[in-house]
């Protein structure tokens, strides 16, 4: 059984190692820190398991030259980043891994709401300058503000459950209306728009599908407060990244915005995009924009990492060799994409 794992960094490695000889799996295994894509398929070709990170590109060219391919584990709960549709076609399971850092990525949704009710990003620049002033440094408290949370799936439920803590008052948007956050949190379901007009906080937690694609926009971001914050720690195609320079630049969301993901993040903050020079001019733009607001004293971009502590990308790397274990063992993992 050759088993390639993608996106591995030293330590993901002997962790892996570990939980592979704990469940007796051998074979063919390889460990890579690039991802997966058209550049180096070939090779990796002959893998029949492989595990990939959300920098991977597992499209239906990938796919077609892994004759061998019949199981995929993506080490993340997204996965527009695989042509999941083509692959089941090809008779190819996918499987990802949810419930990993439900927690751990509200507990960083809540440090950047901190960060930006308490105007950390200046303070903090300013501080390390040498500089105490406290002009333009006032903040707003926290408890009695209204979070719509849009996306109430395990990681949306934790951060009602974080709001419910400090007293916020909570309204939430989903296809499905969850008791817990409801009789517990006494969370309000209601329309997107409704969301948009009474939230002081907006906060978004959904995957990234066809129908999520600019959830957020140029047109529905004017229903905002105008001190409105937004909040972005799921995929960066969910908020239409022109829609929120053009609010920052009319003086708009002046709450802030934290973006833990946005559109063409890897031209920022992967390394290999560095180094080509056929990067799509529209990705291009886009980075630029991003670049622009990141030196707002209102904007924080941090490099797609709510759900990256220890203890999380411990479970991540458990869950996933979890998946190849059940695969080889019965056939069908526990977590496989429907």
């Amino acid at each position: 059984m050759k088993i390639y794992f993608f996106g591995i960094e030293d330590w993901e490695k002997l962790h892996i190692e570990r939980k592979l000889k704990e469940f007796n799996i051998s074979g063919d295994i390889k460990f890579t820190k690039e991802p997966l894509d058209e550049t180096n398929v070939d090779l990796y070709k002959d893998a029949d398991i492989i595990s990939v990170f959300i920098y991977s590109k597992v499209n239906k060219n990938v796919i077609d030259k892994m004759e061998n391919l019949k199981l995929i584990v993506t080490r993340s709960a997204g996965f527009d980043h695989i042509d999941v549709k083509y692959a089941k076609e090809k008779g190819i399971i996918v499987s990802y891994v949810p419930g990993y850092g439900n927690n751990t990525v509200a507990e960083f949704t809540f440090a950047l709401i901190l960060a930006l009710s308490r105007k950390l990003k200046p303070m903090i620049d300013r501080t390390s300058r040498g500089v105490f002033s406290r002009e333009g440094l006032m903040g707003i408290d926290l408890m009695g503000k209204t979070i719509g949370i849009i996306g109430t799936g395990r990681i949306g439920c934790y951060v009602g459950r974080i709001a419910h803590g400090f007293g916020m008052k909570i309204l939430a948007y989903d296809r499905t209306k969850k008791k817990e956050i409801i009789e517990k949190y006494g969370a309000e379901y209601v329309g997107l728009e409704e969301l948009l007009m009474r939230s002081d906080i907006v906060t978004i937690h959904l995957p990234y599908t066809k129908s999520t694609h600019y959830l957020i926009n140029r047109f529905n971001i004017k229903l905002m407060k105008m001190n409105a914050m937004l909040i972005n720690t799921s995929r960066g195609a969910v908020v239409e990244i022109d829609a929120v320079v053009e609010a920052l630049k009319e003086g708009r969301l002046a709450g802030g915005v934290a973006l833990d993901t946005f559109e063409a993040e890897e031209v920022l903050i992967e390394e290999e995009f560095l180094r080509r020079d056929d990067i799509p001019a529209v990705k291009l733009k886009k980075a630029v924009e991003a670049f622009y607001v990141l030196n707002e004293d209102n904007v924080i971009i941090s490099p797609h990492l709510a759900y990256y502590t220890k203890d999380a990308s411990e479970r991540i790397l458990d869950i996933a060799v979890e998946e190849i274990k059940d695969f080889i063992e019965t056939g069908k993992p526990s977590n496989v994409i429907e």
